[in-house]
């Protein structure tokens, strides 16, 4: 066996044998082989590099994967094929390249002596979550962000919460430290998020709901803001959060209470009253749902103008409920499903707004979002369920520094 083969590195992960899944929640550090690049064994490695990761994004499906709330089948199943039962879970990181394959170098050629974002041995970089096929429909007409045979990193293949991974080099970005600080550049993935979600619709001078203000709403909020919103209200069950909206651009906040409801997907009444009076009687022109209930699913739609638009990004397992449907039609709604990012159209939009230190976006998320580092940066070989969770809990946003 090659000596790399037989090191160990650790790795946060869940096993479907060994933990379960219905009756367990959070991840377990455990000791996995270092990959390693064979292209005697595995023709993809020379088309793949080896990243040695140095911060690590948690994002809002670790969490569903946490409490178990989310992506059970698709885990289940891709294991299944894998034929194991244990996978590294994990997709927003920032690494650098220790390793590559022989043809990695025809997929990335620059010139130019004097760019620093280069893919290279000892390079920089971050790289799209989605692992496209590249041969799809989907992925031949440029829109690789809904492949047919896509793979997830950390769902359903393995991940980057671990010291070492190996990773496709056509999913990577190259990364300049000197413009963008490698804790920003770890959540490049879901800043695009928000970036394909405010995306979808010109928001100038228009009045927008945000639904959930988590990470990817709370980057929303930035977006909107610097696009031109006329009226951003957002709306979530933690004060906290709202306080960071506030903070980031919102106009208007409204805190979710909870009420006893006869089914989980009914609306409330409450939040939809206070968006029809903030924008007399009409409801805004756009409603991002960016949190997963199925009752904000309905809020969202409940809030939304005649001929206004609906965009929906929250993920949650289960049947949804839209009662009276026929109002969606009738009002005129238009619905938008947003999953990833546009590949990479998405990627440089988000590198252009980042670097930029006029609009004060980045300076935003380290000091607002991220807290300047101050519980929102977890040393990775420290992990604890206990620490993780309240972190998590705690935070809108946390990164592992490797």
């Amino acid at each position: 066996m090659d000596k790399k083969q037989s090191q160990l590195i650790k790795a946060l992960t869940i096993d479907l044998k060994e933990d379960g899944w219905e009756k367990s929640r959070g991840f377990v550090m455990r000791d996995v082989p270092m990959p390693v690049l064979d292209e005697k064994r595995n023709k993809e490695d020379a088309i793949s590099v080896i990243l040695k990761i140095r911060y690590a994004g948690v994002c809002g499906s670790d969490r569903g994967l946490w409490y178990r709330t989310a992506f059970k089948d698709l885990v289940r199943d891709s294991l299944e094929k894998e034929g194991k039962s244990m996978r590294i879970n994990g997709h927003e990181f920032v690494g650098e390249i220790v390793e590559m394959g022989s043809m990695v170098h025809r997929l990335y050629y620059d010139p130019d002596p004097k760019n620093k974002a280069k893919i290279e041995v000892g390079s920089l970089v971050s790289g799209d979550s989605h692992v496209t096929c590249g041969r799809c429909y989907q992925c031949r007409i440029g829109e690789e962000h809904v492949c047919m045979n896509e793979s997830i990193l950390g769902i359903s293949i393995d991940g980057i919460f671990a010291e070492y991974v190996k990773i496709p080099a056509k999913n990577l970005w190259p990364v300049d430290e000197s413009r963008l600080r490698p804790e920003i550049a770890a959540i490049y993935d879901p800043f695009g998020n928000a970036v394909h979600a405010t995306s979808v619709v010109d928001m100038r001078g228009q009045r927008i709901a945000i639904f959930g203000c988590g990470p990817i709403g709370l980057f929303s909020v930035l977006l909107a803001r610097n696009s031109g919103a006329a009226k951003i209200i957002a709306v979530d069950v933690s004060k906290e959060n709202l306080k960071m909206a506030k903070e980031l651009g919102a106009h208007e906040t409204i805190l979710v209470e909870k009420t006893k409801k006869k089914d989980e997907w009914e609306s409330d009444r409450n939040v939809v009253d206070k968006i029809m009076k903030i924008t007399y009687g009409k409801g805004v022109d756009i409603s991002m749902e960016m949190a997963g209930p199925f009752s904000s699913v309905n809020n969202s739609i409940d809030s939304t103008r005649r001929g206004g638009h609906v965009i929906l990004f929250g993920i949650k397992d289960g049947n949804l409920v839209i009662p009276k449907f026929s109002r969606v039609i009738v009002r005129g709604l238009t619905i938008h499903n947003i999953i990833g990012r546009e590949i990479f159209k998405t990627w440089q939009t988000a590198q252009r707004i980042l670097n930029d230190k006029q609009n004060d976006i980045t300076e935003a998320i380290w000091k607002v979002i991220l807290k300047s580092g101050k519980g929102t940066i977890l040393n990775f070989k420290d992990f604890t369920p206990e620490n993780f969770e309240k972190a998590m809990n705690e935070n809108p946003k946390i990164i592992f520094k490797m």
